[in-house]
């Protein structure tokens, strides 16, 4: 049976405001001698804190909690009911909660004379390693150097070959001996066959090189050279030309080698050059001047009545004026200048190919070039292919025109 609940008359019992027995009973499960609950295991009392009020909403817990002891307004706690017991871990939870702090000072021993609790203790701190020992000196050195396989560790040097890689690093940092040190500098050392190796490299770097500045020097500067050079021969003709008196009747004999004496035009091509006398290569061509055959080879000069003008020049190089004479077809012109005429020339025929041997092209009729009488002829000479000097290439033109230069420019000069 059951007891009244607080809303009962007043003759009953009282209620929990009127007495103390509410807040006895809370106080009693903060006591573990006095918790009526089964199986909670003792706590480490906890610190003494003021009284605080008692306050009138309930007071919760943690979310497991004990039930409160019985009271007049409610019934006992059914004791075959195992369900309400607190869960192991949760309990477990709690004792590991109550027994973690630290206590500073042991506790006063309890006056029943019980076992006191006995605070944890921090873990002691890692033992230091010991100090790495110091160099040795040479013997330590030596004995290191040994150990790292010197010529008297040879056989042990299979036998350290499965060491680990802390022991490789440490004979690895290890100082050498004199000895081995002495043969490490000599394994240094390049082996006559690199060396070798090195300078024939080196020396073909170097004639490449060279090779390369001779090309640009042959193909570029002699031009740059040969241009300047018979640009002042021809102008220093022209002034000549234009301050004094030149006599007409002048024969080839009285020009010395080297010496210019008219200036050739190919307007198609746009070539202007000088024409000097004789075929010297350092006198005449190299210097970008065109050259009279003279000599053995002497041939008949602009002006004579008949015979054949044959000059020759370079293809390739050193100022290069006969480069693209293979492009001139018949009827193209050709305009060699004197001191008082033009002499304008027509071309007619060429031969592709011959060898330098063939001295006939130069006749007074030449062979070849389709003449068959005398007459005022004109002979180009060059080599070929390009950039050699194999063969001959040769183009014909016949006289079409004299022009006194007192009366101007022909018209192959003026675009006529």
């Amino acid at each position: 049976m059951t007891t009244l609940r607080p809303e009962r008359p007043a003759d009953g019992p009282m209620s929990y405001d009127d007495t103390g027995q509410f807040k006895a009973v809370v106080e009693q499960l903060n006591d573990p001698l006095n918790d009526p609950l089964p199986g909670r295991p003792p706590v480490v009392p906890e610190p003494e804190y003021p009284e605080q009020p008692v306050r009138d909403e309930p007071v919760h817990d943690e979310p497991v909690r004990a039930e409160p002891a019985a009271s007049p307004w409610f019934g006992a706690p059914e004791r075959d009911e195992p369900a309400m017991a607190e869960p192991p871990v949760v309990a477990a939870s709690l004792d590991q909660t109550a027994r973690i702090p630290v206590v500073a000072e042991p506790p006063a021993p309890a006056e029943d004379g019980g076992p006191e609790d006995v605070p944890l203790l921090a873990p002691p701190p890692p033992p230091m390693p010991p100090p790495a020992p110091s160099d040795g000196g040479r013997a330590a050195r030596r004995k290191a150097a040994r150990q790292s396989g010197g010529h008297r560790a040879g056989g042990r040097g299979q036998g350290g070959a499965t060491q680990g890689p802390g022991t490789a690093q440490e004979a690895a940092s290890a100082p050498l001996s004199r000895v081995e040190a002495r043969r490490a500098a000599r394994a240094a050392k390049d082996s006559p066959a690199v060396v070798a190796s090195r300078i024939a490299g080196e020396l073909f770097i170097t004639i490449g090189v060279l090779m390369l500045l001779f090309v640009t020097y042959q193909l570029w500067w002699t031009n740059v050279r040969a241009h300047q050079q018979a640009n002042g021969a021809a102008n220093n003709l022209q002034h000549q030309w234009d301050s004094a008196s030149a006599d007409p009747n002048r024969v080839p004999g009285t020009f010395s080698p080297g010496q210019g004496f008219a200036i050739m035009y190919i307007p198609k091509l746009d070539v202007k050059a000088p024409i000097a006398q004789g075929i010297s290569k350092h006198d005449v061509l190299d210097k970008g001047m065109i050259g009279h055959y003279d000599g053995s080879l002497n041939t008949a000069m602009p002006w004579d009545k008949s015979g054949n003008f044959a000059v020759a020049a370079h293809r390739n190089t050193h100022g290069e004026p006969f480069r693209y004479i293979n492009h001139l077809e018949p009827g193209d012109k050709v305009v060699v200048e004197t001191a008082t005429e033009y002499y304008t020339y027509v071309i007619t025929s060429s031969l592709a190919s011959t060898p330098p041997a063939n001295i006939s092209v130069l006749k007074p009729i030449p062979v070849g070039s389709g003449f068959t009488a005398p007459g005022r002829y004109l002979t180009l000479t060059t080599c070929t292919p390009e950039f050699t000097s194999t063969n001959r290439l040769i183009v014909w033109g016949k006289l079409a025109e004299e022009r006194p230069r007192s009366k101007g420019k022909p018209d192959a000069l003026v675009g006529g």
